[in-house]
C-alpha cells in the first residue's frame, strides 16, 4: 500500500458513498484507475465492505452497554461464540486480558431490556461463570474510522 491507497481509504471512511470521480481529483488519479485500485485493496482483504451508519438512538437503541464475561473452561469457549454470534444485541466480541474472558458492546431499546438480554441470555450460555456489567451515560466519541498513517502525518 502507497500514500494514494491510504488517502483513498481516508476519504472512504469519511463518506463510502464518495464517487469514483471525486476520489480521483482527491488523488490525482483517473476513474479507472481508482476502480483498479479499490478493487485491489478489495481483494487483498483491506477493503472489507461498505455500510450505512445507523444512528442507534433514532432507531430506539438509546442504551448501549458493555458487558464482561468469564470462561473458566476453554471447552466452553467455542460454544460461547457460536452463540453470541446469533445475537442481534451485539455490536462487537472482544477477547481480552485481566479479570475476564470476553467483552462484549451490546444495544438494547431501555435499560430493562439491557438487564433482560443479561439475564435471559448471557448469564444463560454454558460455561459463564460471572459477568460484569456497564451502562454508557454518555458517549463523546465513536468513530469507525481507523486513524491511518499518511491522514495521521506519519
Amino acid at each position: 500500500m502507497d500514500s494514494i491507497d491510504y488517502r483513498l481509504l481516508d476519504v472512504l471512511q469519511t463518506d463510502g458513498k464518495t464517487s469514483y470521480s471525486t476520489l480521483g481529483q482527491a488523488v490525482g488519479l483517473s476513474i479507472s484507475a481508482v476502480n483498479e485500485r479499490l478493487k485491489k485493496l478489495q481483494s487483498a482483504g483491506v477493503l472489507r465492505g461498505y455500510a450505512a451508519l445507523v444512528d442507534p438512538e433514532t432507531i430506539g437503541l438509546g442504551v448501549c452497554g458493555f458487558v464482561q464475561i468469564l470462561i473458566t473452561d476453554p471447552a466452553r469457549e467455542e460454544g460461547l461464540l457460536r452463540t453470541i454470534e446469533d445475537f442481534p444485541e451485539v455490536q462487537e466480541c472482544h477477547c481480552i486480558t485481566g479479570d475476564f474472558s470476553y467483552l462484549l458492546k451490546v444495544r438494547a431499546t431501555s435499560p430493562r431490556a439491557f438487564e433482560d438480554f443479561l439475564r435471559g441470555k448471557i448469564k444463560t450460555i454454558a460455561g459463564v461463570v460471572r459477568t460484569h456489567s456497564l451502562i454508557v451515560l454518555t458517549t463523546y466519541k465513536e468513530t469507525p474510522a481507523l486513524p491511518l498513517p499518511s491522514a495521521a502525518g506519519e
